[in-house]
């Protein structure tokens, strides 16, 4: 029986396994928490801020950002329409209201311009989510930011080692936020991280973080109602191995989508994710996206891929679609067309450290055998 080709796996080495029973072993007592300050301090000199606070996942890392910058009942908070839901349940965890925004149709990130006419007075920040490794705006962004008084934050769960002129995603917001899930490029299992090069954000942060427990204070005393997200030790020494191979796990990453451009680069009716002058694109999650023409749709993606035995993963839902955060999703698709009608038509193409070059020929063939079949349908409607 062939193998199915996953979209998505980790790569775990002896390195990793060495540090997390080294962990598991010694991490205890007065070295609880050695793995975790040093994966803090690493991490922070990775993306080039000056504090990080490492977190049991992505969505506690903004949960308590946004709880730090003091956003709370009856804000506003402008994201990107095309979004994971991990990005805007922080927003209503602190009692406030996502606004969701159109993106761009080339780089699949949140709209500027749309932006700026979402702005309103109980706007409190702005959340600008780097999607499948794409960057967005980060220049236009920051000064719509500066300009109207509000904060820009960067959800960088999925840019991990893509750089904006310079920049690492994550490192330019008053915030930035990342993700260590197991489908991650680096991962530790579950797992975030917070940073930021704001000294007083950091340590309300790490405060709310320690059940609301001030550094040097009583001992099991809280001054307000924080949380508990801290990621564990183990976890952390499994982090501090993965941070040591990043630059090679993001180079990897970029090789697999030279691989499917070399493959789909020439073929007209799709696109594939951008990479700016200037800018570094990781590549987290390959995606092509198909003309709308061509007549493909999400549904039709997925059978292709299932029948060749390929774990096929679908361009996120337009979180207003859901009606979750109570929109409507007959005016919103007004409202965010390209949120709608990109999702309908695209598909994320498997990428993990050690996917063959058998697999990448096997998973391009199916994108093009589609384009090809769907070309001569409209061929043929047309003679």
């Amino acid at each position: 029986m062939t193998q199915k080709i996953l979209y998505s796996k980790p790569s775990i080495t002896e390195l990793e396994v060495e540090y997390a029973t080294d962990a598991a072993r010694n991490g205890w007592g007065d070295q609880c928490y050695a793995y975790i300050n040093r994966f803090e301090k690493q991490f922070a000199a990775f993306v080039g801020t000056q504090y990080a606070i490492a977190t049991s996942s992505c969505t506690g890392a903004m949960h308590m950002g946004l709880a730090a910058l003091g956003i709370g009942t009856g804000d506003e908070v402008i994201l990107a329409d095309t979004n994971w839901i991990a990005t805007a349940s922080p927003i209503t965890y602190v009692g406030a209201t996502p606004v969701f925004v159109d993106i761009l149709r080339d780089t699949w990130c949140i709209d500027p311009a749309r932006v700026e006419a979402a702005i309103t007075p109980r706007t409190k920040a702005i959340v600008a989510t780097h999607l499948y490794g794409n960057l967005c705006e980060m220049d236009t962004l920051l000064e719509i930011g500066k300009r109207h008084g509000i904060p820009v934050i960067e959800d960088a769960a999925e840019a991990l080692g893509s750089r904006w002129h310079g920049h690492a995603a994550g490192s330019q917001g008053i915030f930035g936020t990342f993700s260590f899930h197991g489908t991650k490029t680096m991962t530790t299992g579950e797992g975030g991280m917070f940073v930021t090069n704001d000294r007083a954000l950091y340590d309300r942060v790490m405060t709310l973080n320690n059940h609301g427990r001030v550094p040097g204070g009583k001992q099991f005393w809280s001054d307000f109602i924080g949380f508990k997200y801290r990621i564990s030790n183990i976890q952390a020494a499994i982090g501090c191995a993965q941070l040591e191979r990043v630059d090679a796990l993001v180079a990897r990453k970029r090789e697999i989508f030279a691989a499917y451009v070399q493959h789909l680069g020439g073929i007209n009716g799709i696109a594939l994710n951008p990479e700016a002058p200037g800018t570094l694109n990781s590549y987290w999650m390959p995606t092509v996206v198909f003309d709308e023409a061509l007549g493909i749709t999400r549904d039709g993606l997925l059978a292709a891929f299932s029948r060749r035995g390929i774990d096929a993963r679908v361009f996120f839902y337009p979180l207003s679609q859901m009606e979750l955060f109570g929109t409507s999703a007959a005016s919103s698709r007004n409202n965010a067309p390209n949120s709608y009608a990109i999702a309908e038509r695209a598909i994320n193409l498997p990428s993990y450290h050690d996917m063959s070059s058998a697999d990448i020929d096997t998973v391009s063939q199916v994108v093009i055998d589609l384009v090809q079949e769907h070309q001569e349908k409209l061929t043929c409607l047309a003679s």
